[in-house]
């Protein structure tokens, strides 16, 4: 049986398309669906391949990060809380 590494090294760009549609939707193409443990293994082989195929930014879970000195955008805030009806 080949090790985790192994499998992660036979993904090609058209299986992880596959395996991020089924994480997507919550089936496999035939129409089964995924359990949770399939659910979390498939994420992780999915990361694993991310990590050697693809730049950072387009990676699963990334988030652009401004540097501090950066400043943060102003918020157009259109009513105060006390003028809105809850």
């Amino acid at each position: 049986m080949p090790s985790f590494v192994e499998m992660i090294e036979n993904i090609t760009p058209e299986i992880y398309q596959s395996l991020k549609l089924a994480v997507e939707i919550g089936k496999w193409a035939d129409g089964r669906k995924l359990t949770l443990e399939q659910k979390e293994l498939t994420l992780q082989a999915m990361i694993a391949w991310e990590l050697h195929n693809l730049p950072e930014e387009q990676r699963t879970g990334y988030m652009e990060q401004e540097c501090e000195s950066h400043p943060a955008p102003k918020l157009n805030i259109l009513f105060k809380s006390s003028d809105t009806q809850h």
